[in-house]
């Protein structure tokens, strides 16, 4: 234990910039189950402020969340404070992180610590965690297509470089198997992927099998479901540094999160513990302010730099598409990708529902030809799904309605061309397939 305590503190300490001229202390005067009150740090904090707590030769370290005349309120890192009244804590200052280009298929965890058994990592320039959205009139313009080898993506949702797209789903849907079919996509230098409050025991299923080879091109950032609300918050802002890294340097960078629904959840227990009001289904009013502030830093860089296409998935609670979390996140991306749990029980994946799905960028990247085909494609399938029920209960002939008859014969074409494993190869040409099948040629 003492051992695990020294390496968080001496993450922390690489993580952080402290005043080296001067320590700032203070001592902690209450203590609660998830954070504790200290004195004597209040002119000098700015919250989010990292700290460092002392006690018996133990170090913790954590953040202020609240500051008032009387004091501040900081929560640890840790699961449990592990301090007691008097504890000594020093002012450490903002949280910094620094990326480096040797950080390409190592493992990490909110704190930028290696946890992949495989040596401590190369440091490059520092860079505040937390940062502001770029400027919006310094970025590029979105313009060039980013295929993702993702048939029913390619075809009804095209992506551009410096997109960002939400993949809404419930669970066992096939959501993490879709994101890791993304990252095999050859448009891309460099892929982050933040995995936050995932399972203990899927992180390794997830890196092995469902990404495999791709792993070697990506930073992995983990932070476990049993972890700490202050870890589940600083892995999305770690890996979005890491990702703005990369696009600074001018590379095409992929950041899957995965998913913004559990940074949402750590955030509301951050923001009850600092004393806020709940609003909208628990969610205090800072989080509907934060999670659009994290999603807009992803996106184009400067004029002929780097750009950062980014994948949010959103784990919608019994299949409620329209929570508030859900709301807050479809209204700020460039487009979103809807899968149903009935699409899946059919055996069809990805369980894309594509007459929900929608690329706000999608006529940047379709010709004017490549339009006609997916709107005539949707078309069919509209029709086939609307009658659906009526064909069930005997309510169709053949030959009454010619649009139906071709919705019927040839949807189930369509939905085969777009049915994909995580094992086939990358998809190029979806369109012309559809184009074919339209044509009543043979697929």
């Amino acid at each position: 234990m003492a051992d695990a305590l020294t390496g968080l503190g001496d993450a922390v300490e690489s993580f952080a910039k402290p005043n080296a001229r001067l320590r700032i202390s203070g001592g902690v005067t209450e203590v609660f189950p998830s954070h504790v009150r200290v004195e004597g740090l209040s002119p000098f904090l700015r919250l989010d402020d990292c700290v460092r707590l002392e006690e018996h030769g133990r170090i913790f370290h954590g953040q202020a969340i609240r500051i008032d005349k009387r004091g501040a309120l900081v929560k640890s890192f840790e699961s449990n404070v592990g301090v007691g009244l008097g504890a000594r804590v020093a002012l450490e200052g903002p949280l910094e992180i620094a990326p480096h280009e040797s950080w390409k298929g190592r493992v990490i965890d909110a704190l930028a610590r290696p946890i992949d058994g495989r040596g401590p990592l190369a440091l490059g320039d520092r860079r505040v965690l937390d940062r502001p959205p770029p400027n919006p009139m310094s970025r590029a313009r979105v313009s060039d297509p980013a295929p993702t080898g993702v048939a029913a993506i390619d075809a009804f949702t095209p992506l551009c470089k410096g997109q960002r797209l939400g993949v809404f789903a419930g669970s066992g849907v096939g959501k993490s198997t879709l994101l890791a079919m993304m990252t095999r996509s050859a448009a891309f230098d460099a892929v982050v992927i933040c995995l936050v409050g995932e399972r203990g025991r899927e992180v390794r299923d997830f890196l092995d099998d469902a990404l495999g080879e791709s792993a070697r091109n990506a930073v992995i950032v983990v932070s476990t479901g049993d972890e700490s609300p202050m870890m589940r918050r600083l892995a999305p802002l770690a890996a979005t540094s890491v990702a703005e890294f990369f696009r600074d340097c001018g590379q095409s960078v992929l950041l899957i999160m995965d998913s913004v629904t559990r940074y949402a959840h750590a955030l509301r227990e951050i923001a009850l513990s600092a004393g806020e009001p709940p609003a909208a289904n628990g969610f205090a009013p800072s989080v509907f302010a934060d999670i659009p502030r994290l999603l807009e830093r992803a996106g184009p860089g400067r004029d002929g730099g780097g750009a950062m296409t980014a994948i949010f998935s959103v784990l919608v609670d019994g299949d409620n598409h329209n929570d508030p979390i859900a709301d807050c996140i479809r209204g700020t991306l460039d487009g979103h990708l809807v899968l149903e749990r009935e699409i899946a029980e059919q055996g069809r994946y990805p369980a894309i529902n594509i007459l929900k799905s929608i690329s706000r960028l999608a006529d940047r990247v379709w010709r004017s030809e490549d339009r006609e085909t997916i709107e005539a494609a949707r078309g069919l399938v509209a029709r086939f799904e609307d009658t659906r029920d009526l064909r069930m209960l005997g309510g169709y002939q053949p030959g009454a309605d010619a649009e139906l008859d071709r919705a019927v014969r040839l949807t189930p074409r369509i939905y085969d061309a777009l049915r994909q494993s995580a094992q086939a190869p990358a998809c190029m040409n979806a369109i012309v397939q559809l184009r074919r099948i339209l044509a009543d040629e043979s697929a």
